[in-house]
């Protein structure tokens, strides 16, 4: 496999990252964004660009058979603004799936979100069904959408409305049975686990992974 990660500043990107420079099969990873994450790795490499360059981006999605997305943003890195949102986490993926539908990419892996549905009514989950949908158009043979609620695991950034919301989740997820079981809260680099091993699998078709999938 030679991988593509976009997003691997992230807590499931940082994951995926190490998941897969130490897998055998993995040949090499290239890291798509906007600054150097400054490692070192016979495997890895960077393409340093400005997402909004469709011509430097199509350039980047190359040499490789695999994308993997864990891009997202917040509405606080945006402050509020809904277009500014809509660019890193519909943008950046879907462009990402059309180039790489374009070259003939086998598979495309994406983080996305539970209850994520193109007619819902809150903005994020709108949001991340448009995204999903417009993927699922591409002429990609193997896509799969892990969809996890709340993650677990050490953020470069403090979110403090989502730690509270990590430990109610945490206290009282033994209480999510039968289809609310999707809503536990999920460790990021178990969603990084699972997005490798669903590559490395490679069902054609597009799936959709929750908490029971990705867990394994």
């Amino acid at each position: 496999m030679k991988a593509i990660l976009i997003g691997a500043s992230g807590l499931i990107g940082q994951h995926l990252l190490q998941e897969l420079l130490a897998d055998s099969s993995v040949e090499s990873v290239k890291l798509i964004g906007r600054r150097s994450l400054g490692l070192s790795h016979p495997k890895l490499s960077e393409a340093i660009i400005d997402f909004e360059n469709e011509s430097a981006y199509r350039d980047a999605i190359s040499d490789a058979d695999t994308i993997f997305c864990c891009v997202g943003t917040t509405q606080k890195k945006v402050k509020g603004d809904q277009s500014a949102y809509r660019k890193v986490d519909y943008d950046i993926p879907v462009r990402a799936a059309r180039y790489a539908a374009a070259k003939g990419f086998q598979r495309y892996l994406l983080v996305s979100s539970v209850g994520a549905d193109p007619k819902s009514s809150n903005f994020y989950l709108k949001l991340k069904g448009e995204v999903e949908a417009a993927i699922a158009a591409q002429s990609i043979p193997s896509i799969y959408f892990m969809r996890p609620s709340i993650l677990l695991g050490a953020r470069q950034e403090s979110r403090i409305g989502e730690t509270v919301g990590k430990g109610v989740m945490q206290a009282f997820s033994f209480l999510l049975l039968g289809g609310m079981r999707r809503y536990k809260p999920i460790q990021g680099k178990d969603v990084a686990k699972a997005m490798l091993r669903a590559a490395k699998g490679s069902q054609e078709g597009r799936w959709v992974w929750e908490y029971g999938e990705m867990l394994g």
